[in-house]
């Protein structure tokens, strides 16, 4: 594989790359943390602004009761409880011949839409385990006040944060119909306050939205370059129900991916999307119980394995066109 690696790095930094043909979340975590890294999802149980009518009045239409935290712990419970619940669902992938830590994901809901005093004492909380190696918390860019960046830099002091933005698109039309209600500007602002605080930032990205396709996905990948996110996450766009989503779906108004478009989607993704980013998914798998469509999603296992051998055959790997661009003086 090592052949087809053109990675603007040295080969120190190539080596824990070389099995998959993409900087791919497992691999950075054992090269930076030197073990393998669980994400356990946490429902800190604070709603969502947009789904209260604040901004985009109703929610993004894509997103479901448990707001996009469908894996995570029940609210209920404390973050020190929710932590435990998680570490038994994962305790049978655990390795036995190597360390591992976890990655304290704040999954559900908006995770910054609290007062400070709130947000401080639930992350202090999550970060005081001793086998949280990272505090990761998914929000909106519309909600990061001077204030809750400033606490989430003095948390960073402690242990690594991250913060993860749900981008989605970078085009005006599309966000405007799935109900994202936030400028982009808005998205480049919150990214440039996190920057200067030194808090690394990880943009959701969801492919197969309705109206767009390669052209539309490369512009969006092409603003992340621009932007140097240091993490994305490549999503399916999957019907699930109970949303405004699944409501045009069964009206005929939706376009479901096939595997191979979104093969065709993703392998353009990754080989425009610059070699630095660690891509932290490739797909993403909606609750079962949920998921409407596209059910071929539903076989996590077989999806990457189709994805990865298609890679290989096909000769893709993470940057390839990006370099093509530059010396084209396109990018």
């Amino acid at each position: 594989m090592a052949e087809i690696f053109l990675f603007d790095l040295d080969r120190e930094k190539l080596t824990p790359f070389l099995m998959k043909p993409y900087r791919d979340f497992d691999g950075e975590m054992k090269r930076q943390f030197g073990k393998k890294l669980y994400r356990l999802s946490l429902n800190g149980g604070l709603g969502c602004p947009n789904r209260e009518g604040g901004f985009g009045g109703g929610g993004c239409i894509f997103c479901s009761g448990g707001g996009s935290g469908d894996f995570a712990a029940e609210k209920e419970r404390s973050v020190a409880e929710q932590l435990e619940e998680a570490k038994a669902l994962v305790a049978g992938k655990l390795p036995k011949r190597m360390p591992y830590g976890y990655v304290a994901y704040f999954q559900a809901y908006t995770g910054t839409y609290g007062p400070v005093p709130k947000l401080k004492a639930m992350f202090s909380e999550a970060m005081e385990d001793r086998e949280v190696e990272v505090l990761s918390i998914a929000t909106r860019p519309d909600c990061l006040p001077g204030e809750t960046v400033e606490l989430l830099a003095g948390l960073s002091r402690r242990k690594p944060v991250w913060v993860e933005l749900g981008l989605q698109t970078v085009i005006p039309e599309t966000a405007a119909f799935i109900r994202r209600g936030y400028s982009l500007s808005c998205f480049t602002e919150a990214r440039k306050r996190l920057s200067e605080a030194g808090i690394p930032v990880i943009a959701h990205v969801i492919l197969g939205l309705p109206g767009e396709g390669k052209e539309e996905v490369l512009k969006t990948v092409d603003y992340l370059n621009d932007q140097q996110v240091e993490g994305v996450k490549l999503q399916l766009l999957h019907i699930l129900e109970g949303t405004d989503l699944a409501a045009l779906y069964r009206e005929g108004k939706i376009h479901v991916l096939s595997f191979e478009e979104y093969e065709e989607l993703l392998f353009a993704a990754l080989m425009r999307l610059r070699s630095e980013t660690v891509v932290h998914r490739i797909t993403g798998d909606g609750p079962k119980q949920l998921l409407l469509a596209p059910l071929w999603s539903g076989d996590k296992k077989r999806v990457f394995n189709r994805l990865h051998q298609d890679m290989r055959e096909q000769g893709v790997y993470q940057g390839k066109k990006v370099k093509h661009l530059k010396e084209e003086g396109k990018s």
